[in-house]
């Protein structure tokens, strides 16, 4: 597709759009066998605590090539838990980037620990290795990778650093279902990793999320503390016939229920083919772009597979007569559902008055923010939805190009 070609009004001065409906961003892929899988649940006896649970996080284990999964209420739940796992608690720090969603940080406020925010390489948009020794103290216990749009962490460097300095290397990657590194799967690259399973996400149950892991104690751990602490759930002592139940510690109720189960493990089945279609689109993406000077691609790098959660592209403002905000508002107009991720963690009210950041203090994060525009992907796009999306960025900046 010509990207090139003569300029047209655009929508937001007046123009016709590329296309009169949003194409989102993301969106989920619900079809009739979802349907039937959650129809069967809501049929049976057990609608939470019930035999889909356990079903669906072992079948989450096999796909990850983890010991063990544990299904929790959601992605922010998944983090929490993890938390709680390795021992995070009041006065420990763990270091975290900046680039990310609240959730990686506040996750440890949760536990009464500091999240310590590392800066991003600039180009791969991940925690740098190199700026997290720096951050390193007595009270530093963890390093939270978190697999920015869907591309793995440089986890052997984060496990060296972890190693040399006894830390617990730990990984939110709600962006990187289905994603390697080396050949290794997402999932057994830390000692422990949170998924999501929003809608937005590589697959869904509705809402939720999991834990992934291979030590059998903190899994244990983290399923006590999904059930408000208790050690056994309701169908465990049904299944003995008491009644008899014990809190051993102060927990949430984080459960995920039979019904989301039936839908994630229905979903699961499909996820191959689906990250394969992201993959996909971002191929064609990558094609239409590559000769744009006015925008930077995300990077690829060898033996690395990419989950595609998004396709986040980084605009170059030195070649363009307006500001992010001037061309997410054009891209919205003509119809295509443009997002950012995301403000860095540090810039929120919050994290500015109880910490006292400061713009300036993480220059790498920041600069990444100004820049970021996402791109619709997600599997069930059409080849013409692709396409709409190619047209409308090449009008956008070839109306605004210097």
């Amino acid at each position: 597709m010509d990207l090139e070609s003569s300029v047209e009004t655009l929508a937001i001065h007046g123009g016709t759009p590329v296309r009169e409906s949003v194409l989102p961003y993301g969106r989920q892929w619900v079809d009739e066998e979802d349907i039937e899988a959650v129809v069967r649940v809501m049929q049976s006896d057990f609608l939470t605590t019930g035999p889909e649970v356990a079903e669906f996080e072992q079948a989450f284990a096999v796909f990850s090539g983890a010991v063990e999964a544990v299904a929790v209420s959601s992605g922010t739940a998944a983090l929490h838990a993890m938390m709680y796992g390795i021992g995070i608690g009041p006065g420990d720090e763990v270091i975290v980037p900046a680039l990310t969603f609240v959730a990686s940080a506040n996750c440890v406020l949760f536990q009464g620990g500091t999240p310590i925010l590392a800066d991003i390489h600039p180009e791969t948009l991940l925690m740098d290795p190199d700026r997290i020794e720096e951050k390193i103290t007595s009270r530093t216990k963890a390093i939270l990778a978190v697999d920015f749009a869907g591309r793995p962490s440089d986890y052997d460097a984060l496990r060296e650093i972890s190693n040399r300095s006894g830390l617990r290397l730990v990984s939110d990657a709600c962006h990187a279902f289905g994603a390697t590194r080396h050949g290794q799967k997402v999932g057994t690259l830390a000692d422990a990793t949170a998924f999501s399973l929003h809608p937005v996400k590589h697959m869904t149950a509705g809402e939720g999320g999991l834990v992934t892991t291979n030590d059998p104690d903190l899994a244990s751990r983290m399923r006590i503390f999904r059930n408000h602490g208790i050690t056994t759930d309701h169908r465990q002592r049904e299944a003995k016939g008491s009644w008899f139940y014990e809190m051993a510690d102060l927990g949430y109720n984080y459960r995920l229920t039979d019904i989301q189960c039936a839908l994630g493990k229905s979903q699961l089945r499909k996820l191959p083919d689906w990250v394969s279609r992201r993959q996909e689109i971002a191929g064609v993406y990558d094609a239409a772009f590559r000769d744009l000077a006015e925008i930077e691609t995300p990077a690829t790098q060898a033996d690395v597979s990419h989950a595609y959660h998004l396709y986040a592209i980084q605009l170059e403002l030195s070649r363009l007569s307006c500001t992010r905000a001037e061309v997410f508002s054009a891209l919205r107009a003509e119809g295509i559902g443009v997002n950012v991720h995301y403000i860095p963690v540090h810039l929120h009210p919050y994290y500015r008055q109880r910490f006292d950041y400061r713009a300036g203090d993480i220059p790498y994060a920041e600069a990444a923010y100004e820049r970021l525009i996402s791109l619709p992907i997600f599997p069930r796009m059409k080849d013409t939805d692709v396409e709409d999306v190619i047209r409308a960025v090449g009008k956008v900046l070839s109306h605004y190009k210097k």
